[in-house]
């Protein structure tokens, strides 16, 4: 049986939100032992980002502008975006360099776990592995945007197309793609990102930059909710635009 022992988790939060912090850190197993981005010398808030400071850093935008009907897409990236995507990249380097366990587990600070959370997650692995899927990416919730696909594993499906990157799990293996994909040299926002990876994405640009490379599958029903950004607010939308 699988052991939380063998997950490292990581946990999206700016030092300016410690009252995301506090909310998820009671919510959060303890067993998981999470480790906050807002410990690190590292600016992933939008408020603090600025070009000058990105194009010191090494990092490149991809070119997200076009003209499409997607209004997302239809406008320049924000700041926020931007910072969040960075903060995920930052988990992957950190795991692949300072960790060893089988699964990394990514949290944003207003994900919503589901009573039961890590017992169920640990049950979901081991049933997982005694059918041998192999999977890159495993969604705790997400929004659909596209239809699923059915799963020979009861309780998973095959996600389509989804946004949000508030709970998902890697196994190791899965790093060395993530990062071998090079985002930080085509910056998009994460959510954009994430289903460029098992999926042929509906944007062209975005799929020849980020083909397909692994493979996806998403617990049903999710493990974990989003608070309501009314609740919560977004500090990824409460951010300016970039403006090349």
């Amino acid at each position: 049986m699988i052991a939380a022992d063998s997950i490292s988790t990581y946990i999206v939060n700016l030092a300016r939100r410690p009252d995301r912090r506090a909310w998820i850190d009671a919510r959060i197993p303890t067993e998981l032992a999470p480790i906050y981005t807002s410990d690190w010398d590292a600016t992933f808030d939008g408020h603090e980002l600025s070009l000058p400071h990105l194009h010191t850093a090494g990092f490149k935008l991809f070119d997200w502008q076009i003209d499409s009907d997607n209004p997302w897409w239809n406008r320049p990236l924000k700041y926020g975006e931007i910072g969040c995507t960075l903060a995920h990249l930052a988990c992957w380097t950190h795991a692949a360099d300072h960790t060893h366990t089988p699964y990394i587990l990514i949290l944003e600070d207003d994900a919503d776990p589901a009573p039961e959370f890590l017992t169920t997650l640990l049950a979901g692995l081991d049933r997982l592995e005694r059918n041998d899927v192999q999977f890159g990416l495993l969604y705790l919730g997400r929004y659909p945007l596209e239809p699923d696909q059915l799963s020979r594993v009861e309780g998973f499906v095959r996600p389509g197309y989804s946004h949000c990157s508030y709970a998902y799990l890697l196994p190791r293996a899965a790093l060395a793609t993530m990062l071998e994909a090079d985002l930080s040299r085509a910056i998009v926002p994460i959510d954009e990102f994430l289903p460029a990876l098992y999926i042929a994405h509906p944007r062209a640009d975005l799929r020849a930059r980020f083909p397909p490379a692994l493979r996806a599958i998403a617990f049903d029903p999710p493990l974990a909710t989003q608070r309501p950004k009314r609740e919560a607010g977004s500090d990824t939308e409460d951010s300016d635009f970039v403006l090349l």
